[in-house]
């Protein structure tokens, strides 16, 4: 089984009725000039054993969710990723492991890859953060997992992408591959209450019927709403100029790290664009108490950006933790 260029290198492991093997597109390209170059070609399929250590990794899958966010730009999306590539799954005895129906083998376990996969995993730390921090609300376990994402393979190189080894950015993998360890103990979170969520959702000018509906109260109304979907507490930023060359979000965060903690921050900005925060510290007196900061992004003269997009993140950091927010820039809409 090779690959086309549109699953790459990435290798699945798949269940099949006939011994096979599956090989990227470059070895896919060189099997396919042999059997045209030889008129009776050959081939021995060896299991080596199972595979540990592997190096690159983790790389983003080429089958994994990509941004751009077409529906609300001013939203990052994906989040983070996680582990959704050969998986060893519980496996229903209704039906074989290819899924074909004239496969008659039953088994209770499976391998299988796909966002099914990953999904799963990333609930699990959900329910792992909120069985560590019960008063934690379902945006501060989601701003957990994203600031302290990893962005970094084990080879300490950027994340790559499968789908055609290409350097990974967050249209990709979104804050990066999730942490567990550092997940547990964020030090800062992006909380985001039911009515932000009401004024996001009115900023996109959703009726109150429909909006209603999404919340679960009785009476919404918009009579506050954002000016800007971008203004959301997002623990990420997507920054759309437009016709703009200035872009100002304010964001806050909670402490739930130790008391008396100092944070400072460190800007990675993009070519085209100028970032700037105030205040650079931010000090925290007590466990819960929160602080906001602004963030002012400047499209520099001259820049033509068509259909581009640049990449950048904004990092609070003190000895004991990171909090990292990616930040994606585009001049238009996709």
């Amino acid at each position: 089984m090779a690959n086309t260029a549109a699953s790459g290198e990435e290798l699945v492991a798949d269940s099949h009725l006939l011994p096979a093997i599956a090989v990227g597109k470059k070895t896919g390209d060189l099997l396919r000039e042999y059997v045209k170059s030889d008129s009776k070609p050959t081939a021995l399929l060896v299991f080596k054993g199972t595979v540990l250590d592997v190096k690159p990794s983790p790389v983003v899958a080429a089958f994994s969710s990509r941004g751009p966010n077409t529906v609300t730009p001013e939203i990052l999306k994906p989040d983070v990723i996680g582990p959704g590539v050969n998986i060893l799954a519980g496996w229903s005895d209704a039906i074989g492991p290819t899924g074909l129906d004239k496969d008659s083998r039953r088994t209770q376990f499976n391998i299988m890859s796909g966002t099914s996969m990953s999904c799963p995993h990333i609930s699990g730390l959900a329910g792992l953060l909120k069985a560590a921090h019960p008063e934690w609300s379902p945006s501060a376990i989601k701003s957990a997992l994203m600031t302290t994402a990893y962005v970094l393979d084990n080879t300490n190189a950027p994340l790559h992408d499968a789908a055609d080894n290409s350097l990974s950015n967050p249209y990709a993998h979104g804050s990066g591959h999730v942490d567990p360890q550092k997940a547990l103990s964020p030090g800062l979170v992006y909380d985001i209450s039911t009515e932000e969520y009401i004024r996001f959702l009115c900023s996109l000018d959703y009726t109150v019927d429909h909006i209603v509906a999404i919340v679960k109260r009785p009476s919404v109304n918009c009579s506050k709403k954002f000016s800007d979907p971008g203004q959301l507490n997002y623990p990420s930023f997507s920054v759309l100029f437009g016709g703009k060359r200035v872009v100002r979000y304010t964001r806050k965060v909670t402490n739930v790290g130790a008391a008396s903690s100092v944070y400072k921050v460190t800007v990675n900005g993009a070519p085209s664009v100028g970032i700037s925060v105030k205040p650079s510290k931010l000090s925290f007196k007590s466990v819960g108490e929160k602080k906001r900061y602004t963030v002012t992004f400047v499209s520099k003269k001259g820049v033509s950006m068509t259909n581009k997009a640049e990449f950048g993140s904004i990092t609070w950091s003190n000895p004991q933790h990171e909090v990292r927010s990616p930040v994606a820039f585009s001049w238009n809409r996709f």
